[in-house]
């Protein structure tokens, strides 16, 4: 089986693999995220920002926020957010 070009342009080394991307002008990181057979390459965290300790105010700002968008899944930018920087 042929590697699918979405990782390689991507840069990943495989599905749901998020992977920093400092050279980007917005965006920190990228993924391409994969559930049953839907592939989907997601970009997604500010430039330069880092998240926060559990628990702080922010963190948990953060959380409430977008917590409908993170419930979602692998498949939204929220989901990876969550799990790579807050």
């Amino acid at each position: 089986m042929a590697k699918d070009p979405r990782l390689t342009r991507a840069g990943v080394s495989g599905y749901n693999k998020p992977k920093r991307t400092p050279s980007h002008p917005t965006k920190s990181h990228v993924v391409v995220a994969k559930e049953g057979d839907k592939v989907k390459t997601i970009r997604f965290g500010q430039q330069g920002v880092s998240g926060s300790p559990e628990g702080t105010k922010r963190n948990k700002a953060f959380k409430a926020r977008h917590a409908k968008n993170i419930a979602k899944g692998k498949m939204s930018a929220a989901y990876w957010a969550n799990r790579e920087k807050w």
